[in-house]
């Protein structure tokens, strides 16, 4: 996870996070100002994070902007946790906030490997 910890800190300073985990999974909280479901993108691909968030403005009557200082384009590619699992990963975004939650593995699949007696094995082959 230091990974997704490095990557994160990389971020423009203008994007505000948080990273939280659990026991079962990860959640990755973004503040998004202005986006919208429709105006968002996420998406877990060859073991990488992507988001891409966009807000929509629009001007009032005849105005035209003389200075655009409230303008954000997110674009991540975070790595996933490799103890992380894309399956059943979910987004929300509410007034803003993005929350991405990541589930953890069920567990890691574990292979048994069977343990021969090598001096039990000698005694068969000479009887």
């Amino acid at each position: 996870m230091s990974a997704l910890r490095d990557a994160l800190r990389d971020l423009s300073d203008a994007v505000f996070f948080d990273l939280l985990e659990s026991d079962d999974a990860y959640l990755l909280v973004i503040d998004v100002p202005g986006v919208s479901a429709e105006t968002i993108d996420v998406a877990v691909e060859d073991d990488r994070i992507l988001i891409e968030a966009r807000r929509e403005k629009t001007l009032p009557g005849d105005y035209q902007y003389l200075e655009e200082n409230r303008s954000l384009f997110v674009d991540a590619d975070l790595p996933l946790p490799s103890d992380a699992s894309e399956d059943d990963a979910a987004a929300v975004v509410d007034r803003g906030v993005l929350e991405l939650t990541i589930p953890k593995r069920a567990g890691i699949d574990e292979t048994t490997i069977d343990v021969i007696d090598e001096e039990s094995t000698t005694e068969r082959a000479d009887e």
